[in-house]
């Protein structure tokens, strides 16, 4: 019998250029590389139409995906991570000039469920003690689960570039909205690195963003797959690990992931459940704080077997 031909989208990564270029391959199946971009694209064409048996998704969108019964299953293969101090801007005619400073305030974020919202809202509640329901999130996009409502503290705006409405007043903070040249605008942190590293020391947590997603008719139909895929994106994992030893031909990305190692002191890309189990129990619990999802899961329910 044939290998099964399964279709994937996935980023283009340092771990992942193994699997697109040929050099680490399966004996079990053969993978259909689909090129999306931009990566969040694949997200709700997923979500939406269950379009690829294999897909990147981002971790928060997966929870609430899995909440609204959405028909694909996780695997702790955990392709993108990042640290969320640099992330938070903000204009300085608002009035902001510290953390405290955004209790009433109106902040934008592009979809109330994104990764990096939810990430960056537990950290302003957890550790700076920002009250979380006197903010108005507000918001530039929607979000790639339809069925899901936001609380009442979330409202949507007619635009959809953070940086128009942060620059214009709309809105005075940002999360997320990228490098800005305007003198109005300045980063809340001076300091994000070192706010990262002390976040890490501190917790010990190494944020996931983006993880591996298997439609769930395809891992019936190959109740193999899920181990066979986690040792093919190990492999490749280990290789692009190799790479990083070589002190050669670094892109920004390389680099990127290089100071992810300094940080966290090891493996800047880890995989499987048990070494990022505290990380995700922290995240799901951020989720139901933040009633991006109803009700608290355990890890173990959110990956195959």
């Amino acid at each position: 019998m044939d290998n099964p031909k399964l279709s994937i989208a996935v980023g283009d990564y340092g771990h992942t250029e193994p699997l697109k270029n040929g050099s680490v391959i399966s004996e079990q199946f053969n993978l259909d590389h689909r090129e999306i971009k931009p990566v969040i694209s694949i997200f709700r064409r997923m979500v939406r139409g269950l379009e690829f048996d294999i897909s990147e998704m981002a971790l928060s969108t997966y929870l609430c995906a899995r909440a609204h019964g959405k028909a694909f299953t996780g695997l702790p293969i955990f392709l993108t991570r990042s640290f969320y101090h640099e992330g938070l801007s903000y204009n300085s005619k608002s009035g902001i000039r510290s953390v405290a400073d955004l209790a009433g305030k109106r902040v934008g974020v592009r979809g109330y469920t994104v990764t990096p919202g939810v990430w960056t809202r537990g950290l302003l509640e957890t550790v700076y003690g920002v009250d979380l329901q006197s903010v108005t999130w507000v918001l530039s996009g929607d979000e790639h689960v339809a069925e899901y409502i936001p609380p009442e503290n979330v409202i949507s705006s007619p635009n959809s570039n953070l940086m128009e409405m942060l620059i214009s007043g709309e809105i005075d903070a940002a999360i997320g909205a990228g490098p800005i040249e305007s003198p109005d605008v300045k980063m809340l942190f001076h300091n994000p690195q070192e706010a990262d590293e002390q976040w890490f020391r501190d917790t010990g947590l190494y944020p996931i963003s983006h993880m591996l997603v298997v439609k769930n008719d395809v891992l019936e139909k190959y109740p193999w797959l899920s181990a066979s895929l986690f040792e093919l994106f190990d492999r490749a994992r280990k290789e692009y690990l190799e790479f990083l030893k070589s002190g050669t031909n670094f892109s920004k990305a390389d680099f990127g992931m290089i100071q992810f190692r300094k940080i966290v002191g090891g493996d800047p890309i880890q995989y499987g459940l048990e070494s990022s189990r505290k990380t995700l129990e922290t995240f799901i619990d951020f989720n139901v704080r933040q009633q991006v999802i109803p009700d608290y899961v355990s890890v173990e329910e959110l990956f195959a077997p």
